[in-house]
This record gives C-alpha cells, structure tokens and sequence, in this order.
C-alpha cells in the first residue's frame, strides 16, 4: 500500500489515491478500490437501507466516485423520486460520473471535501477504508470531522460503512482501516443524539451504519408575533 502520508492533510492523500486509480482502471469497480461489481452493489443495497420505503427524497453521496451508487439508485429504485448530489475530491472521479450521469436533471455532480447543500439522507461507502500511510489516531481524526460534515448535511440520517477486523488466525492485509462497530456507534449517538442501526452479516467482512438523525428542533417563536389576547372595546 502507498505511503501519502507526506500529504499532511488525509483529504489530500485520498484525492491522489483515488485519481491515481481512476486513471488507471477507468469507471470501474478497481477505479475505486473495490474487487467486483457484485460486491459493490451489495454494499449499495445495505447503505440505501438508510432510506427505508420513502418514496421521495434528496440524496448527498460523499466520495461518490465515478457515480455508480447513482446508477443503482435509477435501476433498483427507479420508481422513487430521488435528487442526488454527488460530491468527490478526484476532477477525474467527478468527470467520469458527469458522462455517466450526463442527461439525469435529477442528479448533479461537484468537486470538492464539502456537502454543498442540506439533503434529506446522505451516505459515504469505502471512505475509510484505505489508511494511506496515516497513524490510526490521525485517520481516526479525519472519520470524525468526515462523519460530523455528514450529520450536518443531512435532515434524517446518514450511511456509512467500515472494514471489520479480520477473523483469529487471519494476517491482515497492511494499510486498511479496521474497526469494530461500537467505538463508531458511540461516537455518533454521542455527538449527534443519534439512533445507530449497525447492519453486518451480509457476506463481506465489514458492517453499514446507519445512523438515524434527531428530529431538528421548531423555530422558536418570533417576539414580535401579535398577541392573541383580546382587547377591550
């Protein structure tokens, strides 16, 4: 695994990371790190569990890659309203979802670290996976203004999923990210009043979080409101 820790900023290593391998391998599963297609759409189904039977609704995909979760967004659930924004450091990630999604009106693509916009949902798959050369500490530093930035720009909840430790016995391969659920549970109850939902068990050694967001608080009354009281004659 590459060493891009000289970057400073695991924003950065990760947009080198990434450009490298969509340049090398295309709009494909490999141009994002992933083995196959069929494993990454099953990742697709456990993080779009997060919408649940809503009909509607607006969607933000951060790291959105190449845009394939688009794609199986308009195949699998075609029959529901989706506006989607995806978002990714790589210019070339972002230029080949522009051609793919070219001629969607309901699908925008940005370059960028930042949501743009407050959605209804929002999810981020393998974003944490790759280590690239930071301490854990860091890394760590990093999933944790990534997952608050993702609470912040979205009105119900957010998905997000992460490599599982290896099983006893097993050497794990160097350079990835591996946690266990809880830490990362906590963390978001604990910063965001939020109810966690951890999905596992689906056939790959890793889990989805899908994290349910607080109902946001009514605006407070204005003191200029007219009284309702009555007046005398």
């Amino acid at each position: 695994m590459t060493n891009f820790a000289g970057d400073t900023h695991p924003a950065l290593a990760v947009e080198r990371y990434y450009s490298r391998l969509v340049r090398r391998h295309g709009a494909t599963p490999w141009g994002v790190d992933w083995t196959c297609e069929p494993t990454q759409r099953l990742r697709f189904i456990q993080l779009m569990k997060i919408a649940g039977r809503r009909r509607r609704y607006s969607l933000n995909d951060l790291g959105c890659g190449y845009g394939a979760l688009l794609g199986f967004v308009r195949e699998r659930h075609g029959d529901t309203r989706v506006d989607y924004c995806g978002v990714d450091l790589s210019t070339a990630m972002i230029g080949q979802a522009r051609a793919a999604g070219a001629g969607d009106a309901s699908a925008a693509f940005v370059v960028g670290s930042v949501l743009p916009r407050v959605a209804d949902l929002s999810v981020a798959s393998g974003l944490f996976n790759v280590q690239l050369g930071f301490s854990r500490a860091q890394w760590q530093g990093w999933i944790r203004r990534t997952l608050r930035q993702l609470a912040g720009g979205s009105r119900l909840g957010f998905a997000v999923n992460f490599i599982a430790p290896v099983a006893r016995g097993v050497e794990p391969l160097p350079g990835l990210y591996r946690t266990r659920p809880e830490p990362w549970i906590r963390f978001c109850e604990r910063a965001f009043g939020a109810q966690v939902e951890p999905v596992a068990d689906y056939g790959l050694r890793e889990f989805t979080l899908l994290v349910r967001l607080p109902p946001s608080a009514p605006p407070p009354r204005s003191r200029a409101a007219p009284s309702r009281a009555h007046t005398p004659a």
